[in-house]
């Protein structure tokens, strides 16, 4: 058999690595920003701000804007009015996450229809108008569903830039953010700035969220979020050791998605979340056989 030419291989290893290393980013800013949420008891947070940054993705679309830069706009812009209104006293915060979801859902599809209505009225131009609907529909079917191997060393430039932010940000506030979780009157108390806190964290959030819709899809995200958060819960006796560990399992878990679905043609993100569930359930075993 005939060795291929060392450019085809540098091209497959590349191929492997970009989808890699941008998996391991997002899982290891994923772990101590999904430890909070489950302190805070806003496992749902995640998908409601997923499922509104697809009007990002559809906005952007619709006027020929860079997918990246609507979603990371929508985000923050929602992820602050979120903060807003979970303050209100009328309806608990779950309800304002649900609202948010479906609304922002809701007006994705009313775009995504009128789009593709625009291009249906384009009579000199009908196969035109059907390709660029079929790259709307690729390109909302990646941030649905997540297209990790579509990656490339820009955007992941771009992602590591952000994910490097929030990171930053993330450690200078941490034992703020971590006593706000744990009972946020208590540390209003003791001096921390919750007022200031509160949005910072749902716009922190807001940011890993941007960064993983690519990476996960919108629909699977929050997965990436929640269950290496939950699975770390039984395997730390503290906080930084909680957030550590979801990140680690985490990247465990984008490895594992990486490895079997690049090589299976399986879906990456759906590997990886099934994957971080195994994590959750064999330390779940673990710790009732320690009792």
């Amino acid at each position: 058999m005939a060795t291929p030419p060392a450019a085809a291989r540098t091209a497959t290893m590349t191929d492997w690595l970009w989808p890699l290393l941008g998996g391991l980013l997002t899982a290891a800013a994923a772990g101590p920003l999904g430890s909070l949420l489950l302190w805070r008891r806003m496992a749902y947070f995640g998908d409601s701000l997923a499922h509104a940054s697809l009007f990002g993705v559809a906005l952007a679309l619709m006027l020929h804007l860079p997918a990246g830069i609507m979603i990371v706009a929508t985000c923050l812009l929602v992820a602050l009015l979120l903060s807003r209104l979970m303050s209100l006293p009328e309806h608990g915060g779950d309800t304002w996450l649900a609202i948010m979801a479906y609304a922002g859902l809701s007006l994705s599809l009313v775009l995504t229809a009128l789009h593709e209505r625009g291009h249906g009225h384009d009579d000199h131009a009908g196969e035109a108008a059907h390709g660029a609907g079929d790259d709307h529909g690729h390109a909302l079917e990646d941030y649905l569903f997540g297209n990790l191997l579509a990656l490339d060393g820009d955007t992941l430039l771009a992602m590591a830039a952000g994910l490097l932010v929030v990171g930053i940000v993330l450690a200078r506030t941490w034992p703020g953010l971590v006593a706000m979780a744990i009972h946020e009157e208590s540390a209003q108390v003791d001096g921390w700035p919750v007022a200031r806190l509160r949005p910072l964290l749902l716009l922190l959030l807001a940011g890993v969220v941007a960064a993983g819709a690519k990476v996960m899809g919108v629909l699977l995200i929050s997965a990436l979020l929640v269950i290496p958060a939950a699975a770390a819960r039984y395997l730390a006796r503290s906080p930084g050791q909680m957030a550590l560990r979801a990140s680690l399992i985490g990247m465990l878990a984008v490895a594992a998605g990486v490895g079997i679905g690049v090589p299976g043609e399986l879906p990456v993100a759906a590997l990886t979340v099934l994957a971080a569930l195994l994590v959750l359930l064999a330390a779940m075993g673990w710790r009732r056989l320690r009792g």
